[in-house]
């Protein structure tokens, strides 16, 4: 499958690109998107690029109605010198193969995959925007296409990457923000698809976030479904505490999603031989630290934000303030050596960067 040629349809009617200094987030599409089809019996096929367009899609799509569909989310950034570079685009195809597997959707080939995205990039390079804090942001998503109401896994698929010029994900930026402990709603629970990237755990999860921007909050953390005790990720992010010199975050238990962001930084941390544990941590512990004052930082990572520092945690009528409400200087180290390796403005000693010939 690996050697299946790409076809390229291009546009006749390309936009109007956005102002790189107007961009928000996900508003606005490049002139083209991939495409590949499965067929059961046949496997992936018809690799193509073409113009960013509607899809027609029947009705009783087995997506539309029982939720068969996974995503991926990655950057592209482009340096002084015009050189296109991806961060760690591998690990994100390797994710989504995972999420297929959980959500009982066929393995597609990875390589082909990533060749297919930097086609998409070389002919819509233009729209990649140039200036501080903006990036390309990349969509690869699988859909169920099959039209059957029976509950069963999908015989048909299509695969698909689109291409976003973005600004900042958070209107506050690099700035601490507002986190309520959601103590009513879950986002996952073991053995669900929390480890997944399925559109189903967003869904679930809009209502608290609902509520907690009612209430002035940016974003909840989660706790556990099980015991409603345990930490988990705070919105859409993996999470982070800084605690008495150590670094903490919760580890991997089948219901956190195994951010590609949080994996980079725990290999930073421990390239900077900085402590940095894995492990379960309890509200009650964080509250403790909070306490006896060595809850010194806080920050959740992810693709679209990279680091969103936190400076105040609310629980239980208790606002727990976290470094005076400022970024904390390991908070910034992590943001300036991350998005410095992902835009080429500093060395990539970790070989995480991936160049786009162009």
């Amino acid at each position: 499958m690996e050697n299946l040629s790409i076809e390229v349809k291009l546009t006749k009617e390309p936009k109007v690109k956005p102002a790189s200094d107007q961009l928000a987030f996900g508003t606005v599409f490049t002139d083209h998107m991939f495409t590949m089809d499965y067929t059961e019996g046949h496997g992936w096929h018809d690799p193509m690029i073409i113009p960013y367009e509607p899809i027609t899609i029947d009705p009783a799509a087995i997506v539309f109605h029982y939720g068969q569909t996974v995503f991926e989310g990655l950057k592209a950034y482009v340096t002084e010198e015009d050189e296109v570079l991806l961060f760690r685009p591998e690990e994100n195809m390797k994710r989504l193969n995972r999420s297929n597997e959980r959500l009982c959707m066929p393995h597609f080939d990875e390589e082909l995959a990533l060749k297919g995205l930097r086609k998409l990039i070389q002919i819509d390079k233009d729209w990649i925007p140039k200036i501080e804090g903006t990036s390309l942001y990349i969509r690869p998503f699988i859909i169920a296409t099959q039209p059957y109401l029976g509950v069963a896994p999908s015989k048909t698929y299509r695969f698909m990457i689109i291409l976003s010029p973005v600004g900042a994900y958070y209107k506050e930026g690099i700035n601490p923000v507002k986190i309520a402990v959601e103590s009513e709603f879950v986002r996952a629970v073991k053995g669900g698809t929390g480890s997944a990237k399925t559109a189903g755990n967003y869904a679930g999860a809009m209502k608290a976030q609902e509520v907690a921007e009612a209430k002035g909050y940016s974003q909840v953390l989660w706790l556990d479904g099980k015991e409603h005790k345990y930490i988990e990720e705070v919105g859409a992010m993996n999470v982070f505490f800084k605690m008495d010199g150590k670094v903490v975050t919760p580890e991997l238990n089948g219901s956190i999603l195994e951010g590609i962001t949080r994996k980079s930084v725990i290999e930073l941390l421990r390239y900077w031989d900085i402590p940095v544990i894995e492990r379960k941590i309890s509200i009650d512990e964080l509250y403790e630290a909070h306490q006896v004052g060595i809850l010194e930082e806080a920050f959740g990572t992810g693709t679209a934000a990279v680091i969103s520092p936190i400076g105040e945690l609310s629980w239980n009528n208790a606002n727990l303030t976290v470094n005076n409400g400022e970024i904390g200087a390991l908070s910034k180290k992590i943001y300036d050596m991350m998005t410095g390796i992902q835009t080429g403005r500093l060395e990539d000693p970790f070989g995480w960067r991936m160049t786009v010939e162009l």
